[in-house]
Order: structure tokens, then sequence, then C-alpha cells
């Protein structure tokens, strides 16, 4: 995955309360084992009518959508199952950061290990950034603050997820980039009782 420093880009608006991850990637997407494609069946049940026609009120069949790389969710996103083809689903489409005033822990976890930044900010901000709907947002993942016009907020994040964003790896990568260093220590150590 690519290393997260700064994103400055339009953001999508989904102020709906309580999505969970089964709105995110409907069931029925959920037949796959690797993430590719995934993003095509973002939020399908409100994205597509049942004959497959894209809704056209729907904020990510807006034309404004198309590059968007942050999306602006109500509270408690991504509560429900702890399925990781929501984060992958969000990914692939070609989301980096999900903000909102709160996000559901296991999605949260599942979003950082899969390169997608949670961010929780404060209510008067996230109210600022409901109300502009494909409004330009940054996120600062080293100085850990979103801003746009007018409105900046602090967030905070788990300083060894930031740490593996920031590196573009995941927890794997990250032991597996240590490698040298226990090659050194394990060869010390049968020095040592040589």
């Amino acid at each position: 995955m690519e290393p997260f420093r700064t994103l400055t880009s339009r953001a999508v608006v989904l102020p709906r309360r309580d999505i969970d991850t089964d709105q995110i990637i409907p069931a029925r997407f959920l037949k796959v084992t690797t993430r590719d494609g995934l993003g095509r069946w973002l939020f399908a049940g409100w994205r597509y009518d049942a004959q497959g026609t894209p809704v056209a009120d729907f904020p990510l069949n807006d034309p404004q959508a198309a590059g968007a790389r942050i999306l602006i969710g109500g509270a408690n996103f991504g509560c429900g199952s702890s399925r990781e083809h929501a984060p992958w689903a969000l990914v692939d489409h070609g989301f980096r950061a999900v903000i909102s005033v709160s996000i559901a822990d296991i999605f949260r976890n599942n979003a950082i290990k899969n390169g997608l930044l949670p961010a929780v900010v404060d209510e008067e901000t996230h109210r600022v950034l409901l109300a502009r709907p494909f409004g330009e947002v940054s996120v600062d993942l080293e100085a850990q603050e979103v801003s746009a016009p007018g409105v900046r907020a602090r967030f905070s994040i788990d300083p060894f997820a930031r740490r593996c964003l920031l590196d573009g790896t995941d927890e794997l990568g990250f032991l597996l980039g240590q490698a040298p260093a226990i090659a050194a220590y394990e060869q010390a150590r049968r020095e040592e009782g040589a």
C-alpha cells in the first residue's frame, strides 16, 4: 500500500447514521478473497436500483464524486459485522480516508490494516464537513489534523497504526521489515553461546 502523509481531495458526504458493513459492501458480494473489483459494489444497495441502474441522487453517482479520496460519513460509521471486505471496497473505489464523529472499533481496526485512515473529529467540525458535499478537505496524518476552509481539527490514532500508515505497510510488513535486526540479534546470541 502507498504511504499516507497528507491527502487533499474533494470529499463525498454520506450523512446517514449507523452505516453498517453490510451497507458498505452487501453480503452477496463477499464470495471473493481478493480486494480487486469490490469498489464497483461499494454501497450497492443504495447506489443501484433493482435493475442495476445507478440511482441518480446517490452521492457516489454524482459526477463530482469522481476521483474523490475522502468520505465523510455519519455517526457510528462502519458498525455491524467485522467483514474486512468493507475497507477493501472503500480502498478499491479509491478512498484513503473516512472522517466521522464516531467510527466503529472493529471497522476502524480493519481500515487501518488495509491502508484506509479512519479519522474521528469533534461534532462541530463534523457538522461543517457534512454541510459541504464535494468540498475540498485535507487530512494530515503527520500532524493528525483534518482541515477545510474555515475549519481545522485534530484527531487521534494509535501510534503504531500511525507509523504503519505513514510507512505504507501493515503489521506483517512491519514485522518482515525487522528481519535484518532479528537475524543480527539471533547471530549475536549464537556467538555469545559459542
